[in-house]
């Protein structure tokens, strides 16, 4: 995976967060996915410009489509499986600053999943 495909797929987790947190009736839910959307385009734009300072320009964001869920907890387990299995394919496993960025993602997602799953 590219790094713009990469980002690209967190501008996907943002929208599908977004769009959850628009029509949930629970409130726990409604603030940790506005935590989550917020703080993941932070996230994506922190590791998109290390690596273009350390890589050069990303080029175009590849912006992905969601498959139609009802389960925000799937879609970012999965989400978050596809950025696990990615992350030394978008920048070597040696590049400590970049994967320190990719560990601050991964670390949105899992706070973010233990908000959904014991507290909402």
């Amino acid at each position: 995976m590219k790094a713009n495909e990469f980002v690209g797929l967190l501008f996907l987790a943002r929208d599908v967060a977004h769009s959850v947190h628009l029509n949930t009736r629970s409130f726990s839910k409604h603030m940790a996915l506005n935590t989550f959307y917020d703080s993941i385009i932070d996230h994506a734009d922190a590791f998109s410009e290390a690596y273009q300072g350390r890589h050069g320009l990303i080029g175009p964001i590849t912006l992905h489509s969601a498959k139609k869920t009802n389960n925000i907890i799937e879609f970012l387990q999965e989400s978050l499986a596809e950025i696990e299995a990615a992350r030394y394919d978008v920048c070597d496993k040696s590049d400590s600053s970049l994967q320190q960025l990719i560990d601050n993602i991964v670390e949105l997602y899992l706070t973010t999943l233990y908000k959904l799953r014991f507290l909402a």
